[in-house]
């Protein structure tokens, strides 16, 4: 990221202010001091290629003064390593073999499973049709040029017609890359470094033209260009959803196969981290 980001902002922003993290006082976003005008992010986004600037959503933890985490400070952009060092497909299979505690990477793997036989039984049915073997990624879809931007943009539309947000601007090639650039930290409680989900998302934009929309402070709202037609279709994908954002399916829908019924023709992608 420049170390001046306000050389780089359209002179025709509304009011806002540039935000730092914990790291220290450089410029990791600007945000909107209101939310964000109509028609704006969709201007911002379109524009974004010739910018450099990715917009986002930005909503607050509670209702707060100090609209967590944007305003709060709690941002970690050295937390983060580089998600281009990353295979997605091993951070995937990794975090789903570490739901059975099977973690085959691990420097010191147990010599069986943590779990006893009811737990293990209780694991297998909530992942069926797969249980606790990796089953692989999705196969990619065929992406139309210029239909992630227009699903984005749509769902900027959507989202900003239920819940007011504030408009973010950060220096990034793309939605993903944004949230590791800014120091976001929401699945902290699943993954510390977020350059690792970051690296998932960009995979995602390629596979199904998948963009970051709206971001809070453990959530996250990704719109879809392509997502699955059939409920076969959907189920590798909500095992790879499983392994990236666990409380989906063991604190939301309770089996995998419920959570990918969702998941057929949705063009919205939602995750939140306990």
């Amino acid at each position: 990221m420049t170390s001046d980001l306000s050389r780089l902002l359209p002179a025709t922003l509304p009011p806002g202010r540039l935000v730092g993290g914990e790291d220290g006082p450089e410029p990791l976003l600007w945000i909107s001091d209101a939310p964000a005008p109509a028609g704006l992010w969709q201007q911002l986004h379109r524009g974004h290629p010739q910018s450099g600037l990715w917009p986002l959503l930005l909503v607050p933890l509670g209702d707060g003064a100090d609209y967590r985490p944007w305003l709060s400070g709690e941002l970690f952009p050295a937390s983060a390593s580089d998600p281009t060092l990353y295979d997605p497909d091993a951070l995937l299979r990794r975090w789903w073999q570490q739901l059975g505690g099977t973690d085959e990477d691990a420097p010191e793997s147990p010599p069986e499973s943590p779990l006893d036989a009811e737990e293990a039984a209780e694991l297998h049915a909530a992942l069926a049709p797969f249980g606790p073997a990796w089953p692989g990624t999705a196969p990619a879809a065929a992406v139309p040029d210029g239909a992630p931007g227009i699903e984005a943009r749509g769902l900027a539309d959507v989202l900003l017609s239920v819940r007011d947000a504030r408009l973010g601007l950060v220096e990034a090639g793309s939605g993903a890359e944004a949230l590791a650039a800014c120091g976001w930290s929401g699945p902290l409680n699943h993954e510390d470094d977020t350059a690792k989900i970051a690296a998932v998302l960009a995979d995602w934009e390629r596979r199904f033209g998948a963009q970051v929309v709206q971001v809070g402070f453990d959530t996250l709202e990704l719109s879809v260009a392509v997502p699955p037609a059939t409920l076969a279709e959907a189920l590798p994908l909500a095992a790879e959803h499983t392994a990236f954002c666990p409380d989906l399916v063991f604190q939301g829908t309770g089996t995998l196969t419920a959570y990918a019924e969702r998941l057929v023709a949705a063009h919205q992608w939602s995750f939140w981290w306990d």
